[in-house]
């Protein structure tokens, strides 16, 4: 339709009728002149909206989904968050589990030997002091600590402090091949030395070298003078291997540890040493042998009337005077 002046007249006088229209809408209310209208016109153009609406619908969920995202994605991010705080958890609960278990099974060595301990936790592990094998405790001065204490687990032997700051001390460990304790057998009281060797078994050198050792045998340490650096009785380890005698003055040894290096966390210093020697107390009780099932078998007699049918009952040989037996049923006369 052209621009024309009559146009221009009829579009205002219909924007004139329609804000005319919206006022009187407004004013009335619910008892609006024009809400008959209204209704009509809903009833004709709501098929037409909701078609409208269905057909634009993936428009406006794409919108809301984009609008919707960065919530979502928050969402997410705060429950990976939780899953990670609740793992986490999870992971230190069994930590504290196992902490609770060393710390019980320290107590119980303890207080099987008569020692006086200060708890530690290892915070560190590394070589130092020139030494290759050593620990750090949080543990030192400020708690009793000194220099030359045995340091001990829920397992036996761990060590000897070596060096004492006010709140940590360097634990020089028992394989360390610097490291070296007097030892003594359980069964027989044989002395000896132990020595650490890294990773590999400790090697004991015997101080008798006709001992009679075996496989299996356990060892303690045999205690120091003043007890330090060593206080007696302390577990160490069982031998696993000896070697031949030779006819020399000592016998050497190769002992398994009882403590794992590799995997210390709880330890104790004895800081009291006990009155008297608790010589094997301290020592874990020895695993008892499986019981060996034996079965034996005892035939029934047999009745004469069970023997089969058809084959002759076994008659003695009748061997003539003078005459040899002979494999085939023969008799054989001798010259």
């Amino acid at each position: 339709m052209r621009d024309t002046k009559e146009s221009r007249l009829l579009l205002a006088l219909l924007v004139a009728i329609a804000f005319a229209l919206i006022t009187v809408d407004i004013r009335g209310g619910e008892q609006s002149p024009v809400d008959g209208a209204r209704r009509v016109a809903a009833t004709v153009f709501g098929p037409v909206e909701n078609g409208v609406a269905s057909a634009v619908d993936p428009i406006g969920n794409a919108i809301a989904a984009v609008r919707d995202s960065d919530e979502r994605h928050g969402r997410i991010a705060r429950l990976e968050k939780e899953n990670a705080e609740l793992k986490a958890r999870l992971g230190s609960d069994d930590r504290n589990r196992n902490r609770v278990r060393e710390l019980d099974e320290l107590l119980k060595r303890a207080g099987a030997g008569q020692y006086g301990i200060k708890a530690a936790e290892v915070i560190g592990i590394g070589a130092a002091q020139g030494f290759s094998w050593t620990v750090t405790i949080d543990a030192g001065s400020n708690d009793g600590i000194k220099r030359d204490m045995t340091v001990i687990n829920g397992d036996g032997l761990v060590g000897r402090v070596t060096t004492v700051g006010p709140t940590t001390a360097t634990v020089l460990l028992a394989n360390d091949p610097d490291f070296t304790v007097g030892t003594r057998i359980e069964r027989t009281n044989e002395l000896g030395f132990a020595t650490g060797q890294g990773s590999r078994p400790l090697s004991v050198q015997l101080l008798n070298g006709k001992a009679k050792v075996k496989p299996g045998d356990r060892l303690v340490t045999f205690g120091s003078q003043a007890d330090r650096p060593f206080v007696p009785g302390v577990p160490v380890g069982e031998v696993i291997r000896v070697d031949p005698s030779s006819g020399e003055l000592t016998r050497r040894l190769f002992v398994r540890p009882y403590a794992a290096f590799s995997r210390l966390d709880i330890v104790g210093v004895v800081v009291q040493a006990p009155r008297t020697d608790p010589r094997d107390t301290v020592l874990p009780a020895k695993p008892k042998p499986a019981p060996t099932v034996t079965v034996t078998v005892t035939p029934s007699p047999q009745d004469p009337g069970d023997q089969p049918q058809g084959e002759p009952d076994e008659q003695p040989l009748a061997v003539e005077p003078g005459a040899t037996p002979r494999p085939d049923g023969q008799d054989q006369d001798q010259e």
